[in-house]
């Protein structure tokens, strides 16, 4: 029977915690491929076994690894024997199989660890017998840095497993080992992005998108609900609260100076957000923003607009230039949703010059004309949430908020 051995990388440095930490790889690699005819998953020495049934097909699992953070790297695998002969062998049958695309390999190479420091050969003995047995047996010669083939041989107490190639994984860490956070997703390129490295850092995230429907289109909703359901691919479970912004922006039009609008726009959603973590056990929010890319995101406007949260706000791109986010939602997949043109709250009433040094005072002042508490509660009250899960099942309806506190 076919297996995929997988390796982690992070996880073994994590000393007493190293059994959580690989138990819970080992869950989301069981929750990604729930809908895949796959045996068993289970924790072996160093490694995670995926064993795989006889209607498992190698491209959907493949791309399910792939996306699983907490994954170095993974590779099939098959047993065999523990003699050097009856791995050799086993290797050899292998390799002429029909299906097996071998035929433009001329070079290999073969990397061997022994989790069983028992066994009479150390690593490198056994990649000189097994290699030099492959050699003889396919004319290919040995190349240890860039061979067209690359052979592992992985041997355990009681079997010994081979494998033929390796695929890359994600990295990081396992989900939701580094806790929840509350993440303000808009339809744009930066904070899909954001979101996706918190999680390989192993955080939950959850997701707030604010929105201006029906003042506006709802191509942001739609949008954002796309990149919330392409990021739980990942993550395999996720939830998006959608928030009315349209009538608290209208607000703000009537009540502030023009140059202080965004600014004002971004210290309401924080509010709002940091009420939302409350509810939903998030301990830190995240968001999109790098240094100096637009008007509100100078160090003095990001400093007012902190102001008005307690908890943590994680900022990973806050270095990053707009070239380098842009190569990464690309490898994400999230960018040709982003680009789709839209009409966001972002660009709702925003003023011909907004301040890019806006003093704390002066944005208080005008905040005194606005009725903040009002206009928080009602947006929180009419918050909408939807759940996300991977492998998809039925969608999930829109559902209101419960009670602060409730919202898990």
């Amino acid at each position: 029977m076919e297996s995929v051995i997988v390796h982690y990388q992070e996880i073994a440095l994590k000393g007493r915690n190293r059994p959580w930490f690989i138990e819970r790889l080992a869950g989301a690699l069981r929750d990604a491929t729930a809908d895949l005819d796959v045996a068993r998953v289970r924790p072996l020495m160093g490694r995670i076994e995926v064993e795989l049934g006889s209607a498992a097909e190698w491209p959907a699992v493949r791309e399910r690894l792939s996306r699983i953070f907490g994954v170095a790297n993974f590779a099939r695998a098959r047993s065999s024997g523990r003699e050097i002969d009856e791995i050799a062998g086993a290797i050899l049958r292998h390799l002429d199989e029909p299906g097996l695309d071998v035929d433009r390999v001329t070079s290999f190479r073969v990397r061997a660890s022994r989790a069983d420091k028992t066994y009479p050969l150390t690593s490198p003995q056994v990649e000189r017998e097994v290699g030099g047995r492959i050699k003889a047996g396919t004319g290919w010669r040995v190349d240890l840095a860039s061979p067209d083939l690359a052979i592992g041989v992985e041997i355990l107490p009681d079997r010994v497993f081979y494998t033929l190639g390796k695929e890359p994984g994600q990295g990081g860490l396992p989900t939701a080992t580094s806790g929840a956070v509350l993440c303000l997703l808009s339809g744009g390129i930066d904070s899909p992005v954001a979101a996706y490295r918190l999680m390989k850092r192993g955080c939950r995230v959850r997701f707030v998108h604010f929105h201006a429907y029906p003042i506006l289109s709802r191509a942001s909703l739609d949008k954002t609900r796309e990149i919330a359901d392409l990021l739980t691919r990942h993550q395999l479970r996720s939830r998006l609260y959608s928030v009315r912004f349209g009538e608290i922006q209208q607000t703000i039009v009537l009540s502030a100076p023009p140059p202080l609008r965004v600014v004002l726009y971004r210290r309401m959603m924080m509010r709002i957000a940091e009420r939302l973590a409350g509810a939903c056990g998030a301990k830190a929010l995240v968001t999109g923003e790098a240094v100096g890319q637009v008007a509100s995101q100078t160090i003095e406007n990001l400093a007012v607009i902190n102001d008005v949260v307690t908890l943590p706000v994680l900022r990973p791109l806050i270095g990053s230039d707009k070239e380098e986010i842009t190569q990464e939602a690309r490898r994400l997949g999230t960018y040709p949703v982003s680009i789709i043109p839209d009409q966001d709250c972002c660009t709702l009433f925003v003023p011909r010059r907004p301040s890019t040094r806006a003093r704390l005072e002066e944005v208080e002042r005008a905040e005194r004309n606005l009725p903040v508490a009002e206009l928080v509660d009602k947006a929180l009250a009419e918050v909408e949430r939807q759940e996300y899960r991977f492998p998809p099942q039925a969608a999930a309806p829109l559902v209101p908020v419960p009670e602060e506190g409730a919202a898990g």
